[in-house]
């Protein structure tokens, strides 16, 4: 006979997070994944009722009617439903839809809420449910609504004046427009060059081997050094060469360091980018598999790390207490700071979630590294060491500045000397700039010593245009100024380059020219839309809204009657553009055309003039002047069509099998001949190897500016 034994439902987003608390809940709990949003405004058509009130038609999301039907055939055997979203704005709008199709009464405690998936988290959500919070829920239909409005109306018009398949977006024109003002940045800068003047100094009387510290010139006759062209840079030289120096002041003292808060979402981006050269949609695809639910060995399913889309800088009192202890007994008692280390978030950051942390301090990377995968590992590595090290003590370092004179010329020296390593010991802060590490011995100089100047050197140098942006630094734009949320960074990114607005070579992102044509249209017809100002301030509204201090639909009402007006101008004034293809010199094989470049969702291909008449399109074809280390014909680059990894082989393929994921060099080894194959660090250094696995001579060669300097 069937039990009649009724079980509590438990309904959560994803299938990975459903998985993980049954096998911590017992049988009487059964969990379902929405997975998702089940509801949504319509895709064919704008399903916001702008006549009456600004009404959004929300409808059933096309392939979730089986996915309903399952949560309701099990709701209906429930003894009690508790919703278990995602704790931001996204997951409650998803509970309200589940509970208006469940139908359950809005004052209802059915709401639970975690932000770690583990067993402790869940069982003590389960003992707070509460209502849905209308204020998170307003503040995503209104955003939803602002969304659609936006890209709905002013998308079809771009498909009429200029390309069929465009878009516009609240966020996404803001960010093409970031792009396309730092290229005009760049594209306006006139360099100006400047020389400076290093040398090598050192104590004349010191017998034997001689240490040698940098200096540079600071001034001359009193006044500030400023070398313009190298006629005056030569003359200046030529004076610390004959001139006799003696030390004149000597300061030393301390420097502390202190560690970097614990990551939010954009700076886990930011520092994954750095160190693991992760996209910031690659890395949001493996830290939401962290949180989710990881299968380790001895432990079963648990989620890692805790929530994480978040701005916040903060941590729990446990999670602080448990950290604190931690530290001592793992470094040492120096090692571990007197008070805790506090940390302000941004402004107008979100605070309802911590930073993103491990949900274990004991569990240590190395202790699970054989239970994740590669990039799993590296980073939970990245978000754990920088977790402990928000914690720890401050790195102190002796700092000595030494100011050398004579015959009306100061030279100047800086170096620091790390005394303890506090933090450091476990992580470092990467950082988008080229450093020049000056941590060396320092010299035991004193006032009115003589020194020995020698090998002095003149540099010349030119000011530098601002850095185009990376992901990594346009999400830390976007962050600063407001733009968007934790959760849009990613997404927004990976809709511009897709849409062909911006392109992406060497990390470095580009505008197109399709690009800085729908920009340029954007600030004609659309200012407000892509001012960041405007769209910063929205954000602060939407924050209103969700802190009940400000009805949803006053935003819409007081966004769109200006919005209507710029639509009507728009459609009026806005004449046809037309976009000519350009020509390549590549023959359409099938009927003789010349084919054209297009832009694809991986880049530029190539494709015939005469669709839809004829379909062919290949990828574009690009040499590199490396020959074939097999046949002696050239090398192409190529793009895998599984993994979207380039890799280089022969013209003759098939007839010649060569391939490599690596880039050939023309260079032999010098020593077994095999060829040389170029490889990129983490840091940025750029080594050349030899490709014989049984030898693997290797060089260090001199990185690209370009690759490895982001002044931003």
């Amino acid at each position: 006979m069937p039990s009649t034994r009724k079980h509590k439902l438990i309904i959560v987003e994803s299938p990975a997070k459903a998985r993980t608390l049954s096998r911590f809940l017992g049988h009487s709990y059964k969990v379902e994944a929405s997975q998702g949003h089940v509801c949504d405004l319509p895709k064919s058509q704008i399903g916001v009722d702008i006549d009456h009130d600004f009404d959004p038609k929300y409808i059933t999301i096309r392939g979730r009617g089986d996915i309903l039907a399952s949560i309701r055939k099990e709701a209906k055997n429930a003894s009690q439903i508790y919703l278990a979203t995602d704790p931001d704005r996204e997951g409650e709008a998803i509970s309200w839809h589940l509970a208006h199709i469940l139908g359950i009464d809005e004052k209802e405690a059915c709401r639970i809420e975690f932000h770690e998936v583990t067993k402790k988290a869940i069982q003590d959500a389960l003992k707070k449910p509460r209502t849905i919070d209308m204020g998170r829920v307003d503040a995503q239909q209104a955003r939803r609504v602002l969304d659609r409005l936006v890209g709905y109306k002013i998308s079809p018009l771009l498909w009429a004046k200029v390309k069929k398949g465009l878009s516009a977006g609240r966020v996404q024109s803001v960010a093409t427009r970031m792009v396309v003002m730092r290229e005009r940045e760049i594209n306006a800068f006139i360099p100006e060059e400047y020389w400076e003047i290093a040398a090598l100094a050192c104590d004349p009387a010191q017998k034997g081997k001689q240490t040698a510290f940098p200096v540079r010139l600071t001034q001359m006759g009193g006044a500030k050094a400023e070398l313009s062209n190298g006629e005056a840079a030569e003359k200046a030289a030529a004076a610390i060469r004959k001139a006799s120096f003696k030390v004149a002041t000597v300061k030393v003292s301390e420097r502390h360091k202190s560690p970097a808060a614990p990551f939010t979402t954009s700076s886990l981006q930011q520092e994954a980018s750095r160190k693991l050269n992760f996209s910031t949609s690659k890395t949001m695809q493996v830290v939401q598999q962290l949180y989710e639910g990881v299968d380790l060995e001895g432990e079963g399913t648990q989620g890692i790390v805790t929530y994480i889309r978040t701005d916040s800088v903060r941590i729990s009192d446990e999670a602080l207490s448990a950290l604190r202890a931690y530290i001592p007994a793992r470094y040492g008692a120096t090692y571990l700071p007197e008070t805790p280390n506090v940390y302000r978030g941004r402004a107008n950051a979100q605070d309802a979630h911590e930073a993103i942390r491990p949900t274990d301090v004991e569990r240590t990377p190395e202790r699970i590294k054989d239970s994740l995968t590669k990039d799993q590992f590296n980073l939970y590595r990245l978000i754990y060491n920088r977790f402990v090290a928000s914690q720890m003590a401050p790195a102190a370092y002796e700092t000595m500045t030494a100011e050398l004179e004579g015959d009306g010329l100061t030279l100047r020296f800086y170096g620091e000397h790390k005394v303890f390593a506090g933090f450091t010991a476990i992580y470092e802060e990467g950082s988008d700039e080229k450093e020049e590490s000056v941590e060396t011995n320092l010299p035991a100089w004193t006032e009115g010593m003589k020194i020995s100047v020698r090998d002095v050197e003149t540099i010349q140098h030119f000011t530098q245009p601002p850095a185009r942006y990376t992901e990594a630094s346009l999400v830390r734009a976007l962050e600063e100024k407001g733009i968007g949320r934790p959760s849009t960074y990613a997404p927004t990114i990976t809709t511009i380059t897709t849409r062909g607005y911006v392109s992406k070579e060497k990390k470095r992102l580009f505008p197109t020219e399709l690009g800085e044509m729908v920009t340029g249209m954007m600030e004609q017809y659309f200012s407000p839309i892509v001012d960041i100002d405007f769209t910063a301030d929205m954000e602060n509204r939407l924050d209103e809204v969700e802190e009940e201090k400000l009805p949803w639909k006053q935003v819409i009402r007081e966004f769109y009657p200006s919005f209507a007006e710029m639509l009507g101008v728009a459609e009026k004034e806005i004449e046809k553009v037309e976009i000519k293809d350009e020509v390549s010199d590549v023959t359409c094989d099938k009927c003789g055309a010349k084919m054209v470049y297009k832009m694809g969702r991986y880049g530029r291909f190539l494709a015939c003039p005469n669709f839809p008449e004829c379909r062919n399109a290949k990828p574009i074809v690009t040499y590199i002047d490396t020959p074939c280390p097999k046949c002696g014909a050239r090398l192409m680059e190529k793009m895998s069509t599984r993994t979207k990894r380039r890799f280089y082989g022969c013209e003759r393929f098939p007839e010649c099998d060569f391939v490599s994921w690596e880039k050939p060099l023309a260079d032999k080894c010098p020593k077994c001949g095999s060829y040389m194959i170029e490889k990129r660090s983490r840091k940025g250094e750029v080594l050349h190897l030899c490709a014989n696995e049984s030898c693997r001579y290797r060089e260090s060669v001199a990185a690209d500016t370009e690759a490895e300097t982001e002044n931003e």
